[in-house]
């Protein structure tokens, strides 16, 4: 589904971000990127959005060249990707459901789609009886069970969690773990990138670990090794 021939990506400096990045990832996989900081899952993120273009190889994604898709084509791509972030991004005037809503709205989907998947997501991720708050009602883990619903209300193939549990306390940050473990389960691929031991320590899924801009290791059932 996702494949990194070889890639490349050189910063204004000569600062080498990613060096000779190969690796796939299988549809339906749960995989984590782990690296210190500057390691460079950041950039693994924005090449795979089309945020970013590498200097050598090609990234692709179901067999699609991203960094050769049409500017137009841009967002069609992007919708067949949720992401999450860790500092939530949700729109603080706006309920929990409201901030799911504008996902579906702006994929264009009907009030009637938007009226019957909102509260299914939000029942997904254990917050059915929190329709209506605003994210300053909310706690942290709250909120970021509200980005993950709204991640993954467009039902995208894949979803890309960036540190989502870097805010978080342990048991906000096992209830997030949780959640995406059920997503995965349900058929969407997993790609979680993290600084959390713990996390990675307990998942004992796929990971493979990074260190300036390269991949060290790459661990079937692995740990946080580094």
């Amino acid at each position: 589904m996702i494949y990194f021939d070889r890639v490349s990506k050189v910063y204004a400096g000569d600062t080498a971000a990613l060096q000779d990045v190969s690796f796939s990832v299988e549809a339906g996989e749960f995989i984590s990127i782990v690296g210190h900081s500057g390691a460079g899952k950041t950039t693994l993120v924005k090449m795979l959005l089309a945020q970013e273009k590498p200097t050598s190889g090609a990234v692709f994604f179901e067999s699609i060249n991203i960094h050769e898709v049409p500017p137009k084509r841009i967002n069609d791509l992007r919708r067949k990707i949720g992401t999450v972030f860790q500092d939530f991004r949700l729109l603080p005037g706006r309920t929990a459901y409201e901030n799911i809503a504008f996902a579906m709205e702006a994929a264009g989907r009907s009030e009637e789609d938007i009226h019957s998947d909102v509260p299914h997501v939000l029942e997904l991720v254990d917050l059915g009886n929190k329709m209506s708050n605003f994210p300053g009602e909310l706690s942290g883990g709250e909120q970021q069970r509200v980005a993950i619903a709204r991640a993954i209300v467009n039902q995208p193939d894949v979803v890309i969690a960036d540190e989502p549990t870097g805010n978080l306390d342990p048991v906000n940050t096992f209830e997030v773990v949780q959640i995406l473990k059920k997503i995965n389960d349900l058929g969407t691929t997993i790609v979680l990138t993290t600084h959390n031991k713990g996390v990675i320590d307990s998942l004992k899924k796929r990971v493979i670990t990074m260190d300036r801009g390269k991949v060290i290791r790459d661990d079937r059932e692995g740990k946080y090794i580094l």
